[in-house]
């Protein structure tokens, strides 16, 4: 688990620890020291911790004016043990609502698992969205079937053409605009 870096290709566009709007502003992660760990496996110190004992993410990019952010995840995302969502939330989304963010595309390549409890968090950040969307994007198919046995998919759209999306070859502002779209396209 410790390989396991976040994404970087955007890091020249964006860094959380520099934008003053952010929750992880002024943040220093070390390139060296791995400190953070998953049921005792050390992870890279790259990942933010954001108050799971089991999930982490990096916030890769957002954009203010155009009200969206890409957020990739590390970990397992236990609501049952951990209550996962509720600090993903009030600890994160919560604030970048408060900044505007009205879409949000998650990136779950590396969540090994999902364990229902509650909807109550998703609902919130949901009908918080003023007509935005939530994208779960790439996340494993067995984490896509535990997403719809707990009927999250009222609140976050995933599966389908957002299974294996290949976004890592485009700009974030390329992401948004085709997630955008399909978006429509299932609306409609």
């Amino acid at each position: 688990m410790h390989d396991i870096e976040p994404f970087f290709r955007w890091s020249s566009l964006y860094a959380t620890a520099k934008d003053k709007r952010s929750p992880f502003y002024g943040k220093k992660n070390s390139e060296v020291y791995f400190e953070h760990t998953i049921y005792n496996h050390y992870i890279h110190p790259q990942w933010d911790d954001f108050g799971s004992q089991t999930l982490y993410l990096k916030i890769l990019f957002t954009d203010y004016d155009n009200q969206y952010s890409i957020i990739e995840l590390l970990g397992e995302w236990n609501d049952i043990l951990y209550n996962d969502i509720m600090y993903l939330y009030r600890n994160v989304i919560e604030f970048l609502l408060d900044e505007g963010i009205r879409y949000f595309i998650l990136i779950g390549e590396n969540v090994l698992d999902f364990h229902s409890d509650s909807d109550d968090y998703y609902a919130e950040w949901f009908d918080n969205l003023e007509d935005g969307w939530i994208v779960a994007l790439n996340f494993r198919d067995h984490v896509v079937r535990e997403f719809s046995d707990a009927n999250i998919d009222q609140f976050i759209s995933f599966g389908g053409r957002f299974n294996d999306f290949g976004w890592r070859k485009l700009h974030p502002d390329q992401l948004f605009a085709a997630i955008s779209d399909q978006m429509l396209k299932r609306l409609n």
